[in-house]
């Protein structure tokens, strides 16, 4: 029995100009990561899913992700077009992507996204997979670069949309990416906050917060910082 080709299309209409078109994704039973780092970003054996989030229409160059607006106003659709769709050369990303194709495809998002003045929270997921994409790269000062980027965009979210200051996997991930870029004092101060706030029960974000804040412990002692008087 033949090997299942990893790549399908479905068929995708633009929330923009609502042309039909094809993009690809990896088979679910093949999206099997071999490792995953802290701040989930996984590692494949084969095609990386990551590299296929992103749909770009060929027609007009909108490009989003399934967590993007069905359909946009006319008031988005006019900033889209002034700030990038006027610009746009058709292209078609449908395919297989190499890691510069999908790098493309996720800065294109992100200028779309801030077109449109999209949530917060997708400028953040966003900013963060492409923080992924240098790292998969060995690309470090482009990664670190867009670490903070990530992370100011996910305290918005937090301050504007933080439920409550109950969520528990944005604190520890605003945790975790301020560990990466060197802000030790504030991770110590997120991973505490999930670790002690009791009205956070969720036992996998609180575990995790654990295991993130002793390695922090370990960091801050190789850099001559003294993490023993804050309470976990």
């Amino acid at each position: 029995m033949p090997d299942l080709m990893p790549l399908y299309s479905i068929k995708v209409t633009c929330c923009n100009c609502e042309h039909e078109f094809s993009t690809s994704r990896v088979r679910p039973s093949l999206k099997k990561a071999i490792r995953r780092d802290a701040d989930f970003c996984s590692y494949y054996k084969d095609e990386n899913p990551d590299y296929y989030v992103v749909r770009v229409c060929p027609q007009c160059g909108f490009a989003s992700t399934e967590n993007s607006a069905d359909k946009l106003s006319d008031m988005q659709r006019k900033a889209f077009y002034e700030q990038v769709g006027k610009r746009w050369l058709s292209r078609d990303f449908g395919g297989k992507r190499d890691w510069m194709a999908a790098l493309e495809t996720y800065k294109l998002a992100l200028i779309c996204a801030q077109s449109i003045s999209d949530k917060s929270r997708i400028i953040a997921s966003l900013l963060h997979h492409i923080a992924w994409m240098y790292r998969y790269n060995g690309g470090t000062e482009q990664e670190q670069r867009f670490l903070r980027y990530a992370l100011e965009e996910y305290i918005r979210v937090f301050e504007t949309d933080g439920m409550g200051g109950n969520d528990a996997r944005l604190m520890y991930l605003i945790g975790e990416l301020s560990r990466r870029v060197g802000e030790f004092n504030d991770a110590v101060r997120w991973f505490s906050r999930v670790i002690n706030d009791q009205r956070i029960t969720d036992a996998a974000m609180i575990r995790s917060s654990r295991e993130q804040w002793t390695l922090l412990r370990e960091q801050m002692r190789g850099e001559d910082n003294d993490p023993e008087g804050v309470p976990i």
